[in-house]
């Protein structure tokens, strides 16, 4: 009769080879994204581009340029921040210094509205927008001419209620940025398309969220996010309850990693772990099998170094390279070495594990808690 240990690696390898079907699906789901035509919108109507703020960061100057940059006749960009000291003013000024100046506006605002400072830095700005479309861009986003086209063309098809972006991670530092640049583009881009596939339309992501300003007021404003961690996806299914369908742009936009040390790239993983199980658990746990090679290697190590588990550890591995090199020259990504792949790989099952067993965050140097509803309460006692 078979042991214990033994069962659990039998488990461990149909696991694994689970997750080389994933493999493949989530490559081949990549190429079809990017090989899909872009669309031109029929209209274009006026847009209000909001860009929440707060405090310098690597390279704000070149993202916010991009987004003034805009092969769109009728844009306005709105930037937020809490205090007039802040140093994203001085990237902001010198980025919109070729707009009109109804095509721009400030707001300095430092009334708080709940925990999520991001939430309420947005409705300190939303009276500001003009526009008929809304569009929120996270301050690390950087885009192409053709991004304003690409968001607003889905809105020709009235059920369409919002527009997500997916995004490609362009590493700017040492190796912990490219480590988590690499974390974006061979597990979270390529996962998202797989559930978009299998049917999940849920997906919203902070690196650009459009929607009508009516599709707003219906789904109930932005007040209800403000003590939400995962706001972009507690947007995403406002809009779901009104009927409403959620659509990806026809191409990614970049996303700056910038990853000082080690520290910092796991708080922040840790972050989104733990943000994306708030939100469903069930779904967080069973996504690992994405991680056929850990899987693998676990078998190895429970099944006594037995032969077959040795041989689905030798596909498994060929088939998780075949995936990223598939991967990299999908997105023109510069082919990583064999030794910060091994370093990724174990430092995404590192993060899942811990992401499953806590609820505590760090997010911009705060410390909270996730309750079990998804909504934020501070560690420190800092009132909002």
């Amino acid at each position: 009769m078979p042991s214990v240990l033994t069962l659990v690696a039998v488990c461990l390898a149909t696991g694994s080879v689970a997750g080389m079907i994933y493999q493949w699906a989530a490559a081949r789901q990549l190429c079809l994204f990017l090989d899909a035509p872009r669309l031109l919108p029929l209209v274009r109507p006026t847009v209000s581009l909001l860009k929440p703020l707060s405090g310098s960061e690597p390279y704000l100057l070149e993202n916010l340029r991009s987004f003034c940059r805009q092969n769109y006749p009728t844009l306005q960009i709105v930037c937020g921040v809490a205090v007039a000291t802040d140093p994203a003013l001085i990237a902001v000024e010198q980025a919109t210094t070729s707009l009109a100046a109804d095509q721009k506006a400030v707001v300095i605002d430092p009334l708080r509205h709940g925990c999520n400072l991001k939430i309420g830095n947005l409705l300190n700005m939303l009276p500001a927008a003009t526009g008929e479309i809304l569009i929120i861009a996270d301050s690390d986003v950087r885009v192409s001419p053709d991004y304003l086209d690409d968001v607003v063309a889905p809105f020709a098809d009235p059920k369409v209620g919002l527009v997500t972006c997916l995004y490609v991670g362009r590493p700017v530092g040492g190796l912990w940025s490219r480590i988590g640049a690499m974390g974006v583009n061979h597990g979270f881009l390529p996962s998202a398309l797989v559930a978009r596939a299998i049917g999940r339309r849920d997906g919203c992501f902070g690196a650009t969220m459009a929607l009508r300003r009516e599709t707003l007021d219906a789904a109930g404003g932005l007040a209800p996010l403000k003590d939400v961690l995962a706001d972009d996806w507690a947007l995403g299914a406002a809009v779901r309850r009104n009927k409403q369908r959620i659509t990806l742009a026809a191409r990614p936009v970049d996303i700056i990693v910038h990853e000082p040390d080690f520290r910092s790239l796991l708080a922040h993983e840790i972050r989104w772990g733990r943000t994306i199980a708030a939100v469903d658990r069930t779904s967080y746990m069973a996504s690992v099998i994405t991680q056929p090679v850990m899987l693998a290697i676990l078998a190895v190590l429970l099944g006594a170094v037995a032969w077959p588990y040795l041989g689905v550890l030798i596909v498994a591995s060929g088939v998780r390279l075949w995936a990223i090199r598939t991967e990299e020259q999908a997105l023109a990504l510069p082919r990583a070495g064999l030794s910060i792949l091994a370093l990724r790989e174990l430092l995404s099952f590192v993060v899942f594990l811990i992401a499953c067993c806590g609820r505590s965050i760090v997010w911009r140097g705060r410390h909270f808690t996730i309750r079990p509803d998804g909504t934020l309460e501070s560690k420190e006692g800092i009132p909002t």
